[in-house]
């Protein structure tokens, strides 16, 4: 059976380089290192079906806003005949230093709506997380406009590594398991060329609440 990915994001051309749409940025790596068929509309979704290392795959966006992503969600599940459980779902996190990925199973949605819509549509937290670290808004900047926002010139220089590491940590969920590749890619990354990973403040219980464009 294919592993669903869906990475979340916001459709339209004014949302794609934004920081809230790191899970389709992710999902542009991962096609650009395998063999997949078009794009169709599945749903409320569109998807691309292939292979990455062998293994195959359905990569899938939704084209709902980000608050409404469950929908999405649910389709899928039922029509790929696929367990939430083994779903792995790929997002943005304020609480994350800029960079850092965190790989984990279940837990609270964060203050990401996409992935609460889709705890609420599936009525079960238990599926695989990616989370990209963004990093948390300057004092004063309004967390809704720092995760709407483009990244920096700074932060587009050191994006695509990050992205590429992700898609790698997406990689090995499906070659290897969740637990190997928690293993390898929760730990942060030694400073490198493209520079240590920025310190973010400590989060709350649940971190911020962060509205979707359709709020």
């Amino acid at each position: 059976m294919a592993t669903l990915i869906i990475g979340l994001g916001n459709p339209g051309g004014e949302y794609a380089r934004t920081r809230h749409n790191c899970g389709w940025m992710v999902l542009d790596q991962l096609e650009g290192r395998g063999r997949f068929a078009r794009a169709r509309r599945e749903g409320p979704a569109k998807v691309r079906a292939g292979t990455v290392d062998g293994f195959d795959v359905v990569l899938a966006r939704p084209t709902t806003f980000m608050n409404l992503s469950g929908r999405a969600g649910v389709h899928l599940v039922r029509v790929l005949g696929v367990p939430t459980s083994d779903v792995v779902v790929v997002h943005d996190d304020v609480d994350l230093p800029f960079g850092r990925l965190r790989l984990r199973r279940g837990g609270s949605a964060g203050g990401n709506r996409g992935v609460r819509s889709l705890i609420e549509s599936w009525q079960t937290p238990d599926f695989i997380r990616v989370r990209v670290g963004i990093g948390r808004p300057a004092a004063g900047e309004d967390t809704v406009d720092h995760v709407l926002d483009p990244f920096t010139l700074e932060e587009r220089q050191r994006l695509p590594p990050i992205l590429d590491r992700a898609a790698d940590a997406v990689a090995a969920i499906v070659r290897e398991g969740l637990e190997r590749a928690m293993n390898q890619y929760n730990r942060p990354l030694p400073p490198g060329p493209e520079g240590p990973e920025a310190p973010s403040p400590p989060p709350g219980p649940e971190g911020p609440e962060v509205p979707s464009p359709g709020d």
